[in-house]
């Protein structure tokens, strides 16, 4: 399979960022891509336009896609993450102010008393009032990099109230597909009960009759009770995962009760239409692989800022000043003074301090580059791996669909050749007992298809806009 290579600058400019330009240290830095997926048989590519920001509609259940929009203004995580953005923004507000002068005003009244020899005690009292203006000049780009983490704060936060928002609703979906299992399940197993219900029955009646003994009706009984004893685990599982679903969606326990219940109550069924698209599509739009570019240029705007510091800095100070003895003299011109000092200091000595830093600095630097590496090579093994579960499953559904359509069949004939008296017990309740086996590993094999293909959506960078 031919590869390609990720430039970190191209993928960065692809994520829209505004003058956070990447550190020399990254310009040369290359991932290999593979040019196509290499488990993607079956599943069509589709443009870098496909929009998967939505991926839950494609399931056709209302009740999931109802649950899905109210986490998103509830939960708290979603909050969390937004005031996560708020504080980034306000934090990217106090940087770019730091690019401006500053100005402060003051005002005072000043009274000294006096006495001297043989005159009264005297009081003068003078006014003043003053403005004081002072910029630090960015010479060598030291602010201007500060601006660039600060905003690449900005982004990555951002993204993260995305990959947040995308992983709510794989986590929605997938409880709910499980939900829709056990509802199932439990329906089948108290048909199953019912059924059993009947068996024992028949062979109480036969014990009766002298026509079988009592380990006939005994044998019976046990595998109905057995049957029983499944209930109350389901409806345990169902009450917990109601609880579940309303805690994601940041509700209280039981307010999703009716939402629930109202919807289908049939496992999610995914479409069969997914497009995949390329590799470097899919790394472009998934919001954890966004994140990690903005902190790699958060750590290059870092260093660029503490390597400024070797550098002299020019401060400017001006001020304003006026006094008077009265308050109507301050606005006189000939009370005013003004000034302006221009300041430049640089570091001479400081043991290698600055360099220290910049050198941990780079540090931190590799391993946010390691860390875009790692998400990156994590992203592409997510994508193959639900590739593969989805083709597994998929063939597993339609074996065990056969399967179990034929062993629904040998319970109904051995059912029917026990009432005629033909068959004994225990081939009635070996093929009851196959079927309920089978019609379980079925449900559970729709449940993983359906999240295989919930964890693909995720994977291939959907569930938020």
């Amino acid at each position: 399979m031919k590869s390609v290579h990720f430039l970190f600058i191209s993928s960065i400019a692809l994520l829209g960022v505004c003058g956070c330009g990447a550190d020399s240290m990254f310009k040369h830095r290359r991932i290999s891509l593979p040019a196509a997926w290499k488990n993607a048989a079956g599943f069509p590519v589709a443009s870098p336009a496909q929009d998967l920001s939505r991926w839950w509609s494609r399931f056709n259940d209302p009740a999931l896609s109802r649950i899905i929009a109210d986490a998103f203004k509830n939960s708290p995580s979603m909050a969390s993450a937004s005031a996560r953005i708020k504080e980034s923004q306000a934090r990217r507000g106090g940087a770019v102010a730091a690019l401006f002068p500053s100005l402060s005003g003051s005002t005072a009244a000043n009274s000294n008393t006096s006495k001297t020899q043989g005159s009264a005690w005297s009081a003068d009292t003078f006014y003043a009032a003053g403005l004081r203006a002072s910029w630090e000049v960015d010479l060598f780009g030291k602010n201007r990099s500060a601006v660039e983490n600060a905003a690449a704060q900005v982004g990555a936060t951002e993204e993260n109230f995305c990959s947040v928002q995308a992983s709510l609703a794989s986590e929605i979906a997938i409880a709910y597909t499980n939900l829709r299992v056990d509802e199932a399940a439990l329906e089948v197993l108290r048909r199953t009960v019912k059924t059993r219900e009947e068996t024992s029955k028949l062979a109480s009646w036969r014990a009766r009759a002298g026509e079988a003994d009592a380990l006939e009706a005994n044998q019976a009984l046990s595998s109905l009770e057995q049957a029983r004893a499944g209930i109350p685990a389901l409806e345990q599982s169902i009450a917990q995962t109601h609880n579940l679903l309303a805690l994601l969606a940041g509700q209280t326990p039981g307010s999703l009760d009716g939402i629930l219940s109202s919807g289908k109550k049939t496992i999610p069924n995914p479409a069969n239409s997914l497009s995949i698209g390329i590799p470097a599509d899919t790394l472009r739009q998934r919001p954890d692989v966004r994140v990690a570019g903005y902190q790699m240029l958060a750590a290059a705007a870092s260093t660029r800022s503490a390597a400024a510091e070797r550098f002299p800095s020019l401060n400017l100070t001006g001020t304003l000043g006026v006094t008077a003895p009265t308050v109507g003299k301050l606005f006189n011109p000939e009370t005013a003074s003004a000034g302006i000092i221009a300041g430049l200091s640089g570091p001479i000595f400081d043991a290698g301090r600055i360099r220290s830093n910049i050198k941990a600095l780079n540090a931190v630097e590799e391993q946010t580059f390691q860390t875009y590496r790692g998400t990156i090579l994590t992203a592409l093994s997510e994508v193959e791996d639900s590739l593969i579960a989805c083709r597994s499953t998929t063939e597993r559904l339609a074996i065990l669909e056969k399967a179990t359509a034929a062993a629904r069949e040998a319970a109904e004939l051995a059912q029917q050749r026990y009432q005629a008296g033909v068959t004994d017990i225990s081939t009635v309740l070996d093929a009851q007992r196959s079927l309920l086996g089978l019609e379980g590993s079925l449900f559970n094999v729709r449940a993983n298809r359906t999240i295989a293909y919930i964890q693909l959506y995720k994977a291939l960078g959907g569930g938020w806009s």
